[in-house]
């Protein structure tokens, strides 16, 4: 078998060949089947379920979470690399169709990715240590400007500052000082970590992009029925055609609000708008809470640059208009209905990875949850939740 398009033998001998194009993946409302029935779930329970089954689900589930968050280190590489062969997988086919073989395309593409983002690390990576290196006396600069200010702010201060005189009983009590881990550390885990984990992502995207459709033909080989071959193709499918025209027109999309707020803060007289407009354009991956905490970053960075309290207010006025046209407008118009999700679900679902994975699952929590719902939709007992996950 050819690393082409992967054929599946049903049980009578002959040969189908699934139909790969989007319209074909996704079902039309003449042939929607019924609308999904919650009472199916019960069916993954048993026939007999009892007391005793429920637990044994819910210690289950519970164990898959607890390994999802201790196994971080192992899983997460996985998951990325996973989402960057949904993401390169078209253009290492459209390298093919010209003439490369997947294995050379995969390396040219895998290089080309490493050449830019080195670059962009080597370029950026002195400012960035530059405004890390003062965020621990940032905080007391904060704070005296914000004191100065005036107003209710003073008030509020010296009132927390009478509280904590009040309570300050005996002079002589050592101060307990608990220090978390470093912003650098909140981030990538440590040097050793990062570079391990940056390691298995740069090899498996290659291996996975350059075996092309293999994988899917080994998993494909190794189910049973012609039913669950066929259901595999068709999630296996649907998932990298989804993904990756979300994850291409997301990535389009926040490079166009790096490039607005960088331009916005260059024209304020903001030092580093380039590393601004980075900072913004990833935290624009996450949503809701990425734009809120970039306003609330650049606040800080500009009370912190500008004398003029207006001048510094001004800065994080950049990021709230960028994303007000960007939400309502931009991203609208381009994504359309697609990858459309329950508000609440994916708010919870982010707050979710967030808490499983910190940063890095805040930033992949859409995509993945977007892969969680399509195979929960081409599963009959699991329908339920892909309708709920839905918008």
């Amino acid at each position: 078998m050819t690393s082409g398009t992967p054929t599946i033998e049903p049980d009578d001998g002959s040969i189908l060949t699934p139909d790969i194009s989007a319209s074909a993946l996704i079902p039309s409302a003449e042939g929607a089947e019924s609308e999904p029935d919650a009472g199916k779930l019960a069916g993954l329970l048993g026939e007999h379920a009892d007391a005793r089954h429920v637990a044994l689900v819910g210690l289950f589930i519970l164990a898959v979470l607890y390994t999802l968050h201790f196994a971080q280190a192992f899983i997460l590489p996985i998951v990325l690399a996973i989402l960057l062969d949904f993401l390169l997988s078209p253009v290492v086919r459209a390298l093919r169709r010209i003439g490369l073989p997947e294995p050379l395309g995969a390396a040219i593409l895998v290089i080309a990715l490493l050449a830019v983002l080195g670059y962009g690390v080597y370029r950026l990576s002195g400012p960035a240590a530059a405004w890390v290196a003062r965020a621990p006396e940032s905080i007391a600069t904060v704070k005296q400007r914000l004191r100065s200010s005036g107003g209710a702010m003073e008030q509020v201060t010296r009132a927390a500052e009478e509280v904590e005189q009040a309570t300050d009983l005996d002079d002589s009590t050592p101060e307990v000082q608990i220090k978390g881990p470093s912003l650098s550390k909140q981030l990538f885990g440590g040097t050793a970590t990062f570079a391990s984990a940056a390691t298995v992502v740069i090899f498996l995207t290659y291996f996975l992009l350059a075996v092309g459709d293999l994988f899917l033909q080994k998993m494909v080989t190794v189910l049973p029925q012609f039913k669950d071959k066929k259901t595999a193709v068709r999630i296996a499918r649907e998932t990298e055609a989804q993904i990756s025209i979300y994850l291409f027109t997301a990535t389009l999309i926040n490079v166009g609000v790096g490039v607005a707020v960088g331009v916005g803060l260059a024209l304020l007289g903001m030092p580093n708008p380039v590393l601004w407009g980075v900072v913004a354009g990833v935290l624009n991956f996450v949503p809701y809470l990425g734009a809120t905490a970039m306003t609330v970053i650049l606040g800080l960075a500009a009370l912190l640059t500008f004398e003029d309290t207006t001048q510094a207010l001004l800065v994080p006025a950049v990021p709230i208009v960028v994303n007000m046209i960007e939400g309502n407008f931009l991203t609208p118009m381009i994504q359309g209905k697609r990858m459309q999700m329950n508000t609440v679900a994916l708010f919870i679902g982010l707050v979710f990875w967030w808490y499983l994975w910190g940063i890095p699952g805040a930033i992949l929590a859409v995509p993945m949850m977007a892969a969680m719902k399509i195979m929960c939709d081409h599963i009959e007992s699991l329908a339920p939740i892909g309708e709920f996950l839905g918008d």
